[in-house]
């Protein structure tokens, strides 16, 4: 019959003081093995063989402590007691290494029998291996180290699995501030949930149990939840506090914002490419999309700079103020190429050949056939790539900033350029259309605007544009720029007069 010895290692931990606890593991002359067994206390609560006679064999004995206390304070504490005065009586409490060392003794217990159970039920395939007790022991404390990826993905939540998107999937920037945003969503309908429909107070996103109900409702409540927080303020107090672990949120707001009909297709949009992903990566083989109408984005009358505003702002004398030319000469070189600010930002010497900057978009980098922008570079352009060359200390083309920073650089460049016309913008959240001074409401997109804007006045052919700008062929976006230009009417009915 099998049997287990153990035995206290004479190696002390010098900051727990704790010294590890060894296993013998034997059948006889079967099987005989040694392992350490992950489990430290401190020697003080480790006894061999304490009662021969009881046939006590060594084992962790970890003694109570006492203390003393009145009898008024053993009432105070709930005590059934019928005498009283100020007679003293002992009462038993545990330190913290008191604790320790009586998990410590229930997960040896467990392990004892578990080794026991393992050899008991494959003896032959065990007795020839010398590694079984150790890697078995190793296996009871990381089981996850012996999992398959798939088995590994099932012990993950779909907040930890969403990381591993993110991570696999390399998006832009604005992409993951968007998918992360959709995220957190997702986590505070999980809590109001749980908080508010008796039926599901144990409810969450679980990838294989999610279904069109679930979606179709988190997306309602999307729509509504800045209304749902006045309704709720002290069920949302808790749930913008206490954000899944998983997700590792730094800054915590406690205000919520409308979310416009675009903002809430964006997020479709997102979470059906992660539930793609789910799929094709064998993850899991739910599909709760199936059947959800996503919709598509409106958009108001797309806004760029003029191509003389745009030589104005590269002309001026930004002189007094550095960083901010800096950002200047980035982003008019940024208006001479086109590319998103994912891509900009990760542009380098090695993408020029020839004078022709060229790049694979991070936006359809994962498609079978990637567009593959070729853009020949202007005498500006060339010039500033050559007034930075060697600066960053990464290599880049440029010394880029953060993509919010260069946002905020580029508004107050317009500024002070004095580029200040009104534009109409599309309110995200309402859907109206507002009048905004440009200068406001301009961003790093402007110059991607502003290039394929100039681009079609001269050009008008989307297919030579988007060989130049990244556009899939056939993107519907070209469309918003036939309606911006009635000149392109006016020279159509000249020709055939």
């Amino acid at each position: 019959m099998a049997q287990i010895e153990i035995r206290l290692s004479s190696k002390e931990d010098k900051q727990s003081h704790r010294c590890e606890i060894l296993i013998r593991f034997f059948n006889g002359t079967q099987f005989d093995a040694y392992g350490k067994s992950g489990i430290f206390i401190l020697p003080s609560h480790f006894r061999y063989y304490v009662n021969r006679a009881a046939c006590e064999k060594a084992g962790v004995r970890v003694p109570a402590k006492t203390t003393s206390v009145t009898m008024k304070e053993a009432e105070a504490k709930g005590y059934s007691i019928r005498k009283s005065g100020e007679i003293v009586i002992s009462e038993k409490i545990d330190t913290e290494d008191v604790k320790h060392d009586k998990e410590a003794d229930a997960k040896l217990k467990a392990l004892k029998m578990a080794i026991t159970s393992a050899y008991e039920s494959d003896k032959e395939a065990v007795k020839n291996d010398k590694n079984w007790l150790s890697t078995f022991i190793d296996k009871f404390h990381h089981p996850e180290k012996y999992m398959s990826q798939a088995e590994q993905d099932k012990q993950k939540s779909i907040y930890e699995l969403a990381e591993v998107y993110l991570n696999q999937k390399q998006f832009s920037y604005d992409h993951v501030k968007g998918f992360r945003a959709m995220v957190r969503g997702m986590a505070r309908y999980e809590c109001f949930v749980r908080e508010t429909e008796k039926s599901r107070t144990t409810f969450q996103w679980n990838i294989d149990e999610i279904d069109r109900d679930d979606i179709e409702d988190f997306f309602d409540y999307l729509r509504n939840e800045v209304q749902l927080q006045s309704e709720y303020p002290e069920i949302f107090k808790k749930l913008l506090k206490d954000y899944p672990v998983e997700i590792g949120l730094k800054h915590k707001s406690p205000k919520l914002v409308v979310s416009g009909e675009n903002t809430i297709i964006k997020k479709k949009k997102r979470l059906k490419a992660f539930f793609k992903w789910l799929n094709e990566t064998k993850r899991t083989s739910n599909r709760p999309f199936e059947g959800i109408m996503i919709g598509s984005e409106k958009y108001g009358v797309p806004f760029y700079l003029t191509i003389d505003e745009r030589n104005a702002v590269a002309d001026a004398d930004l002189s007094a103020d550095k960083q901010l030319e800096i950002q200047r000469d980035i982003f008019i070189f940024q208006c001479f190429v086109g590319c998103r600010v994912g891509d900009l930002v990760k542009l380098r010497p090695e993408n020029i050949t020839d004078g022709i900057l060229e790049y694979i978009p991070r936006k359809t980098k994962d498609e079978d056939e990637p567009v593959k922008p070729r853009v020949p570079l202007s005498i500006r352009a060339k010039q500033l790539v050559e007034k930075y060359k060697g600066i960053d200390a990464d290599g880049r083309l440029f010394p880029f900033i953060s993509p919010q920073k260069y946002n905020d650089a580029i508004k107050a460049i317009l500024e002070k350029c004095e580029i200040t016309r009104n534009v109409q913008v599309r309110n995200s959240k309402t859907g109206e259309i507002e009048t905004r001074r440009i200068c406001d409401v301009a961003s790093s997109h402007i110059a991607r605007r502003t290039f394929v804007g100039a681009a079609y006045k001269k050009v008008r052919d989307p297919n030579i544009i988007g060989k130049m700008s990244g556009h899939v062929e056939g993107s519907r976006a070209f469309s918003r720029y036939r309606d911006i230009d009635d000149s392109i009417l006016s020279e159509t009915i000249s020709a055939i007069e």
